[in-house]
């Protein structure tokens, strides 16, 4: 199967969510999207079920001279992750992963304050915690986005995405309650894809989501 577009993908995933996820009324679900590509997405799983949107920010950790190329991930609230193995087998330094990942951190801090624009942060103390991307390849930015949503006491974290490879499905599985992914095709080349419209989502696009919400 292949999406339309996110609006369309965020649809198949709000219905897989229903499927096999199961929430009582008092509890008070937040959905949490990965910017930019998974905001669009959570959108639509917030609205259609009439819970809470947050953004979630996290960046890659990228290989000297490689950025598109994960070793790691920073997230919010200095949350990282380290695939020591890659960092091993590529030779690459201490200073280095020290100083990307003091780099990263800021910028994910300065990122997370412009989406919002100026509100706080929502609480996940005590919630279900829905964290959803527009896809997932290697996952090292969607599990440091998860580790932190544990850390910060949410009572069930679900990871979701429409698409995603089985063995990065399976090994995220473990750190989660529950991840729900409709799409695991074992060929897997790319998250765009999957999709026939997979345009850049801009941050104008987000902060305006995140406002629109906000108000509802």
């Amino acid at each position: 199967m292949r999406y339309r577009d996110r609006f369309d993908a965020g649809q198949h995933l709000a219905d897989a969510l229903g499927r096999v996820v199961r929430f009582a009324a008092t509890e008070r679900v937040v959905v949490l999207g990965i910017p930019r590509g998974g905001v669009p997405v959570a959108a639509v799983v917030a609205e259609q079920n009439s819970w809470e949107l947050d953004v979630l920010v996290a960046h890659k950790i990228g290989a000297p001279g490689n950025p598109e190329f994960a070793v790691g991930a920073v997230a919010e609230g200095g949350v990282r992750i380290l695939d020591d193995r890659l960092i091993e087998r590529h030779g690459i330094s201490d200073a280095y992963i020290e100083e990307e990942t003091e780099r990263q951190r800021r910028e994910v801090e300065r990122r997370a304050r412009h989406l919002r624009d100026g509100r706080r942060p929502v609480s996940l103390e005590d919630r279900p915690c829905v964290v959803v991307d527009d896809g997932v390849a290697t996952g090292s930015t969607l599990e440091a986005s998860l580790r932190l949503v544990a850390r910060s006491g949410a009572s069930r974290v679900i990871a979701a995405v429409p698409v995603g490879p089985p063995d990065t499905v399976r090994r995220i599985s473990r750190i989660v309650d529950r991840f729900v992914c409709p799409v695991q095709p074992a060929v897997f080349f790319a998250v765009g894809a999957w999709y026939d419209d997979f345009t850049q989502v801009p941050d104008e696009t987000v902060i305006e989501i995140l406002r629109n919400r906000a108000a509802e």
